[in-house]
């Protein structure tokens, strides 16, 4: 740990007032989850009192406790300010709107990768009736109506109004593109329509993971396929010098903010629980080295607040956390699961333009 850390470290311990050592590394423990070694206490304790930043109060020996200066306290304060200012530099606060977080997500070149792997996988044919299950805005509609050519079909469902309109605006050029508004969970297409289904980051949110493959199932032609690219997220991984941080970062993520963190490993297992086959899993890892293109993908402060609330961070453990990564060097991975599903032998199928 740098010396500095240290320091500021026991100032935070000593926030709430006097302490003795064995007492400011219990509170440093509660603050982190990992107590300060002897030499790195000590040491810091004899730096903040030649400093004049803390005081010993009357006691005996070890058992004496310390107190902060007001020259102690005014520092830690303006250590408090400057980090929240650097963090509204660095870190989004505001919560993006969900169109632009989509266009953003899709400009990416870890976006583009792994929906080109997805692409690839689906294997489109000209003619194909193609289906993407929670289309958002429709950044991912126009290759998919590029690759089945005037003869085929492509379909986009997404259950938010905005997002249907945005998807229909972009695409009015496309004459073999529809976007419909309707439920995952219960697709107003008929039996055996479609040759290939794509979804995207989609099946993590879902109310009911099972219903909706049970849903894609039916209307996928025997002989059709299903790709699904969805996260892992408890492979989140963020670098920081305290392992017990990202661990509850993390942890907070699957617990309490998406729906389905796992969704991606599960695929193979839900899909024979379908008969159906997973002949493909493909991992597509992501690599983080530039901490702002990091929060804007994973809403790291945001994020970071709502785990206060939840309990599986401290005050200080937040801050902690925080300062760390707005100084670097930053380093975060994420896995992504590109998951074939195969629907079994071709057979003579009802067409997709039979519907209404």
């Amino acid at each position: 740990m740098r010396t500095n850390d240290a320091q500021m470290l026991v100032l935070t311990a000593l926030a709430d007032g006097p302490l003795h050592g064995y007492a400011v590394n219990t509170a440093i423990e509660r603050m982190t989850g990992a107590r300060l070694g002897r030499g790195s206490l000590s040491g810091a304790l004899t730096r903040l009192h030649g400093k004049g930043l803390v005081e010993y109060l009357d006691g005996e020996g070890r058992r004496r406790p310390l107190r902060l200066t007001p020259a102690g306290r005014e520092l830690l304060t303006g250590e408090a300010r400057s980090l929240a200012r650097v963090a509204d530099r660095i870190f989004e606060t505001a919560v993006p709107n969900r169109i632009h977080y989509q266009d953003r997500l899709a400009a990416t070149d870890l976006t583009r990768a792994y929906r080109q792997t997805a692409l690839t996988s689906l294997d489109l044919r000209p003619g194909h009736h193609v289906l993407d299950l929670g289309c958002g805005p429709g950044t991912g509609l126009s290759p998919l109506d590029a690759a089945t050519g005037p003869t085929g079909r492509v379909i986009g469902i997404d259950h938010d109004p905005a997002m249907v309109r945005e998807a229909r605006d972009r695409t009015a050029a496309l004459r073999s593109t529809t976007v419909l508004q309707a439920d995952v969970h219960a697709l107003p297409l008929p039996a055996q329509s479609v040759d290939r289904i794509r979804t995207d980051r989609l099946l993590q949110h879902v109310a009911d993971v099972p219903r909706v493959l049970a849903e894609a199932v039916r209307v996928l032609r025997p002989g059709g396929l299903l790709v699904a690219a969805e996260p892992d997220w408890e492979t989140l991984a963020v670098d920081h010098p305290d392992p017990a941080l990202p661990r509850a970062y993390t942890r907070h993520l699957c617990e309490r903010i998406v729906r389905n963190p796992t969704v991606g490993r599960q695929l193979p297992r839900l899909a024979g629980d379908l008969g159906m086959a997973a002949p493909s899993v493909i991992p597509v890892t992501s690599v983080f080295r530039d901490v702002r293109t990091a929060d804007r993908v994973l809403g790291l402060q945001r994020n970071t607040e709502r785990a206060v609330s939840s309990g599986h961070f401290t005050r200080a453990q937040a801050d902690a956390w925080l300062s760390h990564l707005a100084r670097g060097p930053f380093l975060a991975t994420v896995t992504l699961l590109v998951v074939t599903i195969g629907a079994g032998p071709a057979t003579t199928t009802t067409a997709l333009d039979d519907t209404a």
